[in-house]
């Protein structure tokens, strides 16, 4: 394999996926990822600034596909429709390879303190732009984060349950079926009567 072959970033995840699920993460190397890779260590960190954030390169992608998702509706959707057309976006990158991907990321996840950091800050960055989309369209910041919260952890619901799933569905599929439940759950609540006092 050529030391300058494309598609640099997939080899270099394929790599650490490899490395980290055999070695460990703190025990692998940015010079061992890359050198796995058929790659020199100078073309990792021109990718990437260390070899945590090999893990977590499509998070761009999905702040880009969620954003564009909000704001491509027409004029008079529903807020939840805002929010389903920006969290289905989310879904669109992700067939066969990525939901192998998603499964080794798990078992990496659990084992490693410095990479739940790094997820979790992944989660709330892409709920953050998800959020500002939704106050642009719908003028309104509480509502928009109320609808960003719920949508982004219906999106991670569905994709946790998509990865462990043996079922051959897209991605999409798994994540409208927790939106229409929290949609459902969210007109129960709106619609529920207070307790009264004792």
């Amino acid at each position: 394999m050529g030391r300058w072959e494309p598609d640099a970033r997939g080899r270099l995840l394929r790599a650490a996926l490899e490395l980290f699920s055999a070695r460990g993460y703190e025990a692998t190397t940015a010079a061992q990822i890359a050198e796995h890779a058929g790659l020199t260590k100078t073309t990792l960190f021109r990718h990437f600034a260390d070899k945590r954030e090999i893990l977590f390169q499509g998070q761009e992608l999905l702040i880009t596909l969620a954003t564009d998702g909000v704001a491509g509706v027409c004029p008079d959707s529903t807020p939840f429709d805002l929010l389903r057309a920006g969290v289905l976006s989310l879904c669109t990158p992700h067939g066969t390879e990525q939901r192998e991907i998603g499964r080794q990321l798990d078992a990496l996840l659990s084992s490693s303190p410095e990479l739940q950091e790094r997820a979790l800050f992944k989660r709330s960055t892409i709920t953050a732009a998800l959020r500002e989309a939704l106050t642009t369209r719908l003028d309104d910041p509480r509502q928009a984060g109320v609808l960003a919260d719920v949508g982004i952890r219906a999106y991670y619901e569905g994709f946790d349950s998509w990865v462990r799933s043996s079922d051959d569905g897209p991605l999409a599929d798994v994540v409208n079926r927790e939106l229409q439940a929290y949609e459902a759950s969210l007109i129960t609540l709106s619609d529920a009567q207070p307790a009264p006092f004792a």
